[in-house]
C-alpha cells in the first residue's frame, strides 16, 4: 500500500508559489515514456522529451518536489562529479574533457530555463568555495587554473582571507576563497514547481500519490501502483536517494542515501544581512562534512550541513547546526530559528552521476547519485536521457561507460562502515 506523505516542514514549502496538486494514477494507461520520480530529474526529463514530441506520463509517490529537489540547499554550482581526471583510463582525455564541459553546460541549462519561462525562484548569481585550512588554498589555485584553461565563461577570482570578508563572508573563520560569478543560489522548490507547470503545458500527464510498487521488465516495461498500471516503450527511474531498492536490487546497490540538514532563521535586519554576507553570494566550505549557506530573498540565513551516512536524523536539527553557525558568525548569538528540516541526497562511490540503462532491460533508463550537486546535474542528466531516447546517444554514453561500484552489505550494513570512513576524514579536517 502506498504511504503518501506531505511536504516536509521547510521554509521552501512554507514559501512556495504554487499550492496545487495533481491527481492519483488510476486505471490502465499506455504511453511512449513513463518516468518515476517527480523531482528535478523526472520533471526536466519530461520537459526535454515532450519538447521532442514524446508522449510522457510521470509518477510521483508523494507531492511533486517532495524529495531532495524540494529540500536542498538551493545552491546552483558549476561542475558535475568529483575529480573527473580519475576516469581518464576509462574515457580517455576526450571523454574527461567532455564531462568537464558538460559541467559548465549544466549551469546554463538551468539559467536558460528560468529566464526563458520567467520562473520566479529568486535566482541570485555569485558563489564561493571557502578554505577552512591553509592546505585547501593550493586546491583553490588549481581549480582557478583549470577553469581558465577550459574557458569557463564567467568571471572567477581568488580571494585572500581579507578580501573574502568584504566580498563574500564577513568572518574570520576562513583562509581564502574562489569566487565564481556564474554559479549562485535560488529557491529550489519554486524552481521545480515552475518547471512542473511547463511540463504540464507541454502535455505531460503527471500523477501524485502514485508510488510504484512493482516493475515488470520486458521490451515494453510495465509499472504498477496501488490503483493504476502504465505500460510504456521506455521507463526512466529518477527517484535518486528515495529509490525503493526492492524495485531493482542492481540499481539500488549503486547508491547510498546520505542525510543533509538545514535551518532557516527568522528574517534578519537587511543591514545585518549585508554585513554578514556582502552581495549575498552562496558559499560552501571545503571540509568533508561541509557547511553551506546563503541569505534568502526575504533576509533569512539558510544554513545547511551535518551530512550523515548512518540513516539516523539528529534529534534536534537546529541544536545540531547552531554550533556550526556560531563558529562562522559568533555575533548571531542568540539566534532565532524559524524552520528546520532535512532530507536524503544520493551518493555513489566515485561521486560521478550515474546515468545509464539497466543491464538486464535496456528499455529502462536511470539517472541518480548527484552527490549534493543535483540542482544543475539533474538538468544535464535530463537532457542526456532525452538525447539518447531520441537517437543521439554520444554524450549519454560517456556516462554510461563508467562502471559504478555496488556498495557491500545492503543499506542496513553499509551505512556504519561509511560512517566510520567519514569520521576518519572529519578527523583529518580538524588538523
Amino acid at each position: 500500500m502506498s504511504s503518501f506523505q506531505e511536504h516536509t516542514s521547510s521554509w521552501y514549502a512554507a514559501s512556495r508559489n504554487l499550492h496545487r496538486t495533481w491527481p492519483k494514477l488510476e486505471g490502465r494507461h499506455d504511453t511512449q515514456i513513463c518516468i518515476m520520480g517527480g523531482g528535478y530529474t523526472g520533471i526536466n526529463t519530461a520537459i526535454e522529451l515532450a519538447e521532442r514530441g514524446f508522449k510522457v506520463i510521470l509518477l510521483e509517490a508523494n507531492h511533486i518536489g517532495w524529495g531532495a529537489s524540494g529540500r536542498n540547499g538551493g545552491e546552483l554550482i558549476r561542475g558535475i562529479g568529483h575529480n573527473l581526471d580519475q576516469f581518464t583510463n576509462r574515457l580517455g582525455q576526450e571523454g574527461v574533457l567532455a564531462l568537464k564541459k558538460m559541467g559548465f553546460e549544466a549551469l546554463e541549462i538551468v539559467k536558460t530555463r528560468i529566464n526563458h519561462y520567467q520562473i520566479e525562484c529568486d535566482l541570485h548569481l555569485g558563489y564561493a568555495d571557502l578554505a577552512t585550512h591553509n592546505r585547501h588554498l593550493p586546491d583553490l589555485d588549481s581549480e582557478l587554473d583549470e577553469l581558465t584553461q577550459l574557458g569557463y565563461p564567467h568571471p572567477v577570482k581568488r580571494l585572500n582571507a581579507q578580501e573574502l570578508k568584504s566580498e563574500v563572508v564577513n568572518s574570520a573563520f576562513y583562509k581564502g576563497a574562489l569566487l565564481d560569478e556564474g554559479s549562485g543560489h535560488l529557491h529550489p522548490l519554486n524552481l521545480l514547481l515552475g518547471e512542473a507547470l511547463i511540463a504540464e503545458q507541454l502535455g505531460v500527464q503527471m500523477y501524485e500519490q502514485s508510488e510504484v510498487l512493482r516493475i515488470e521488465k520486458g521490451e515494453r516495461p510495465t509499472v504498477i501502483t496501488s490503483e493504476g498500471v502504465v505500460t510504456c516503450d521506455q521507463l526512466i527511474l529518477g527517484a535518486n536517494a528515495y529509490l525503493n531498492s526492492e524495485l531493482d536490487h542492481w540499481l539500488g546497490g549503486k547508491i547510498l542515501p546520505a542525510g543533509s540538514y538545514l535551518i532557516a532563521t527568522e528574517p534578519l535586519d537587511p543591514a545585518l544581512c549585508e554585513s554578514l554576507m556582502p552581495k549575498r553570494r552562496a558559499v560552501a566550505d571545503m571540509r568533508t562534512e561541509l557547511d553551506y549557506y546563503r541569505i534568502s530573498a526575504d533576509h533569512r540565513l539558510i544554513f545547511g550541513g551535518l551530512c550523515t551516512y548512518t540513516g539516523k536524523d539528529p534529534k534536534n536539527i537546529a541544536d545540531a547546526l547552531k554550533p556550526n553557525i556560531q563558529t562562522v558568525f559568533p555575533q548571531l548569538k542568540p539566534l532565532k530559528i524559524a524552520y528546520e528540516w532535512g532530507g536524503m541526497i544520493g551518493i555513489g562511490a566515485n561521486r560521478l552521476p550515474q546515468i545509464g540503462q539497466l543491464p538486464d532491460c535496456p528499455s529502462i533508463f536511470y539517472a541518480q547519485a548527484y552527490a549534493g550537486h543535483g540542482v544543475n546535474a539533474t538538468h544535464l542528466a535530463a537532457k542526456l536521457l532525452a538525447e539518447k531516447i531520441s537517437g543521439q546517444g554520444e554524450r549519454f554514453d560517456w556516462f554510461a561507460h563508467v562502471p559504478h561500484m555496488t556498495f557491500p552489505g545492503g543499506r542496513r550494513f553499509r551505512a556504519p562502515l561509511l560512517a566510520a570512513g567519514m569520521l576518519w576524514h572529519k578527523l583529518k579536517d580538524a588538523f
